[in-house]
């Protein structure tokens, strides 16, 4: 064996299942998924996954003694290090079934952080990480150490009761959280002038969403003529990345592609990245990123469309949804052809790793823009040259004819655009 198999540790992952209602469809997806995450690790080795059926979740340990038993010998002859079950499990029912496996055991939410903090690259990435990390400690600690249970307090022989061991690990994370929300603060405020300047610009802001592995970076390369990292992984980007795009003559945007979002995401990393999301609610066109060909599309759509309300957004930013990966799709010839109809519920399929349908989907990008603006008249000195320069780049001048010393000019711009012009 090389060294960097030895390196390597041997995960297993259980989907556990009611039997009460117990449906294998939708099992063997959460199944996928959780295997697609922990590989998502490349230091994790996958050992192995099943689907495990129960009667009733034990408060203990989620299993009764014979199905721990059972999973016991499993695990001791495949040499696995780490169980992965994909589910939140309680602190007594972890620390319960590491000791009857021996194993370390992970739930989703603990698994989840462990990826963003592998891909955390900036100073907030990391810092937004470790508080979600610190939050979801927090209620993890158990009474592992009876001996320090009661400490006795006071300088007499009957002093009081001391704190537990559980409020010291409590103060000592609160008062982590309390440096950290300090530091993360000062980061999220450079974000905010960023975020100020860009508002200043009459540049419209398009911002790319959707399920983890949907399809978002590529499509941002796509429009951005960039090389931002895409793979066929859960959350291979974390930080948000903005470019200029020029979807035709004279139109161009600011895409914003963000964290892939997935189910039951925890809410400690809502909290904690809530900075970072909330760049979707500066935009002016949101696209939905959908993974059209996988079977479980609608389900992870609506999951998005869940924390996007999570977030507050704004019901009157336009949202298209893009369906990606038409060419692995069942009916992958019908939706190749330009179909009005999907146009007109704003709705575009394309494969962006092909670039087929990237032209319908900015034109329809252009056309909600263009119904979100207004008609004006606007008189502009000869001699104010910064103004006219600004409206033609800005590309809202549908015409201009010169009237003694002014230049008499029709324009076609948002509000924002038109609140832009009107600070000049």
């Amino acid at each position: 064996m090389n060294q960097v198999d030895r390196a390597k540790t041997r995960i297993w992952v259980l989907q556990v299942e009611l039997r009460s209602n117990f449906n294998e469809t939708e099992a063997n997806f959460k199944l996928e998924e959780a295997v697609s995450l922990s590989t998502a690790l490349p230091e994790l080795e996958l050992a192995g996954s099943q689907v495990v059926k129960i009667s009733s979740f034990n408060p203990s340990a989620i299993f009764t003694k014979q199905k721990q038993n059972d999973l016991h010998r499993l695990f001791a002859f495949n040499n696995v290090n780490i169980v992965f079950i994909n589910c939140n499990v309680s602190p007594v029912q972890q620390k319960n079934l590491e000791k009857a496996w021996n194993v370390k055991l992970l739930d989703r939410t603990s698994l989840i952080l462990e990826i963003f903090s592998n891909r955390a690259a900036t100073r907030e990435g990391v810092l937004q990480v470790e508080m979600a990390a610190l939050s979801y400690q927090r209620t993890r600690l158990v009474r592992a150490w009876t001996h320090l249970e009661r400490q006795r307090g006071g300088l007499g022989f009957v002093g009081g009761p001391g704190e537990t061991q559980i409020e010291s690990d409590k103060r000592a994370i609160d008062s982590q959280l309390k440096s950290l929300g300090g530091q993360l603060r000062k980061v999220v405020k450079t974000r905010e002038l960023h975020r100020k300047r860009r508002s200043k610009t009459a540049t419209p802001i398009v911002s790319l969403v959707g399920y983890t592995n949907a399809g978002k970076s590529t499509l941002f390369n796509k429009l951005t003529n960039e090389d931002v990292l895409c793979k066929d992984m859960l959350f291979a980007t974390l930080d948000p990345t903005l470019r200029i795009s020029k979807l035709r003559s004279g139109v161009s945007v600011i895409i914003s592609d963000t964290v892939g979002f997935i189910s039951d995401l925890p809410t400690e990393l809502i909290a904690s990245f809530r900075s970072t999301l909330e760049e979707v609610l500066n935009s002016d066109v949101i696209l939905h990123v959908r993974d059209i060909s996988h079977p479980n599309s609608d389900n992870q759509s609506q999951d998005v469309l869940g924390i996007l309300e999570k977030i507050g957004l704004d019901e009157n930013i336009p949202v298209l949804e893009v369906w990606n990966k038409i060419d692995l799709h069942p009916e992958c010839q019908k939706m190749q052809q330009p179909d009005i109809s999907l146009n007109k519920r704003k709705i575009y399929p394309v494969c962006a790793a092909s670039g087929l349908g990237l032209e319908n989907l900015k034109t329809g990008i252009i056309n909600v823009m263009s119904s979100r603006y207004s008609k004006d008249i606007r008189s502009v000195s000869t001699t104010d040259g910064k103004k006219r320069a600004w409206l033609y780049r800005n590309g809202v001048v549908e015409s201009e004819r010169l009237v003694d010393e002014n230049y008499r000019m029709v324009l076609r711009w948002s509000e924002k655009q038109r609140k832009q012009f009107d600070l000049l």
